[in-house]
C-alpha cells in the first residue's frame, strides 16, 4: 500500500494553527507568564489570512461570490495581501485601497500578488472622497460583479476570529488564560477572540491597544465619537478615525493607548531579544504590556497572551530602517542604534 504523500493542496490549507510561544526576555521583569500568538506563521504572514479565507467562503456559500467576480477591499495592506492571495487560489480579480500611510514595502508586495493598487491619503477623514473607504467604495458601485468585503463594518470579521482564533489560544494555554492583549484596529481580531474566550470563564480580562491620534479608547469609555481625539500617527493597522462595527466594544474591557515611538523602538526590541521578527504592531501591543505591567494589571498567576499581529518584513522601509526612524525623530541619547554593518574595503 502506498503512503499518501505528505503536501498540502494549495496554501490556504496552512491558514491557522498558529503557534503559542512564550516570550523570555523581554517579559522577564513583569508579574506573571507571557504568551505570544505569532500570527505571522500564517502563509501570508498576517492574522488577516483567516478573515480573508472565511469572508469569501462565506460569501462563495450564500450566493454572493460567483466565478469571474472581482472582489474589491479598503486595507491598510495585510488584508489586502490576505485577499490577493485567496483571489489567485480561487480565480478573482482583487482591487484595492490602500492608505498612503501603508508600507512601501506592503504596496509593493500587493502589486507582486496581481492585485490593482489605488493609494489613498491617509490624513483626510473617512467621509472625503479620497479617504480609502470612499474609493473603496466608488469601485464596488462602478464594476458589475464585484464584492466590496468591508472589514471594517463586516460581522464575520469577528466570527473568522471567533471560529479559529478565540478556540486555538484556549486549546493552547488549556483555559489557563487571565488575559487577553491586542491591538485594535478593525476590532476584528479583539473582539472574535474575546466573545469566545468570555464564553469559556468570564473574568478573562480583555485589553485593546489604541494609538494616540485614534478615536478608539475614548469611545469605549464614553460611546462619544470625538473629533477632537484624530490626529496623524504612525502606526499601521492599528486605532481608527471613524468606529468600527467589527469592534464589540462590548466584549473589551480596557483600552491603554501606545506612542508611535515606543512601539517602533519595541518591535526592534522584541527581534533582539525573542528573537522574533515581527511588525509594528506587535511593538505597539508589547509597548502595551509595559504600561500595563506599571499599572499593576497583571499578578504572578497572571497568563498572559499577547497577538502579534504580523511579520516584520512588511515594515522594512519603516520601524527597520534606520534612516526612517531617524526622520521620524525616534533616535535620541537615549535611543540609538550602534552600527552592526562594516564594509570591508
Amino acid at each position: 500500500m502506498k503512503e499518501e504523500l505528505q503536501a498540502h493542496n494549495n496554501v490556504l490549507e496552512l491558514i491557522g494553527n498558529t503557534p503559542l510561544i512564550k516570550l523570555n526576555n523581554i517579559t522577564s521583569n513583569f508579574k506573571g507568564k507571557f504568551f505570544a500568538k505569532v500570527e505571522g506563521f500564517n502563509p501570508g504572514h498576517s492574522t488577516k489570512d483567516r478573515i480573508a479565507l472565511y469572508i469569501i467562503e462565506e460569501a462563495e456559500r450564500t450566493g454572493i461570490l460567483k466565478p469571474g467576480d472581482t472582489i474589491v477591499e479598503t486595507t491598510s495592506g495585510n488584508t489586502g495581501f490576505s485577499l490577493a492571495m485567496v483571489s489567485i487560489i480561487k480565480g478573482y480579480e482583487c482591487i484595492l485601497a490602500v492608505s498612503s500611510k501603508s508600507s512601501a514595502d506592503k504596496i509593493d508586495m500587493l502589486k507582486s500578488m496581481g492585485a490593482k493598487v489605488y493609494v489613498c491619503p491617509a490624513h483626510v477623514s473617512a467621509d472625503d472622497p479620497r479617504s480609502y473607504y470612499q474609493v473603496a467604495k466608488k469601485i464596488h458601485s462602478e464594476i458589475k460583479g464585484s464584492v466590496y468585503i468591508n472589514q471594517y463594518f463586516n460581522e464575520l470579521n469577528i466570527d473568522a476570529h471567533y471560529k479559529t482564533t478565540g478556540p486555538e489560544i484556549w486549546k493552547q494555554t488549556q483555559g489557563k488564560i487571565t488575559h487577553l492583549v491586542a491591538c485594535s484596529g478593525t476590532g476584528g481580531t479583539i473582539s472574535g477572540i474575546a466573545r469566545f474566550l468570555k464564553e469559556q470563564n468570564k473574568d478573562i480580562r480583555v485589553i485593546g491597544i489604541d494609538a494616540y491620534g485614534s478615536v478608539l479608547k475614548k469611545y469605549h469609555e464614553t460611546k462619544v465619537f470625538d473629533e477632537d481625539e484624530i490626529y496623524p500617527y504612525r502606526i499601521e493597522g492599528l486605532g481608527k478615525n471613524l468606529i468600527p462595527t467589527a469592534t464589540d466594544f462590548d466584549s473589551i474591557d480596557k483600552f491603554v493607548k501606545v506612542t508611535d515611538e515606543g512601539s517602533a523602538h519595541t518591535a526592534r526590541e522584541i527581534a533582539k531579544k525573542e528573537g522574533l521578527f515581527v511588525g509594528y504592531t506587535s511593538g505597539a501591543a508589547t509597548e502595551g504590556l509595559k504600561q500595563l505591567d506599571e499599572e499593576n494589571e497583571f499578578n504572578d498567576d497572571s497568563v498572559v497572551v499577547v497577538v502579534f499581529p504580523d511579520h516584520g518584513s512588511r515594515y522594512m522601509s519603516k520601524v527597520f530602517n534606520d534612516k526612517w526612524m531617524e526622520q521620524q525623530g525616534f533616535f535620541d541619547s537615549k535611543n540609538t542604534e550602534s552600527v552592526a554593518v562594516e564594509f570591508i574595503k
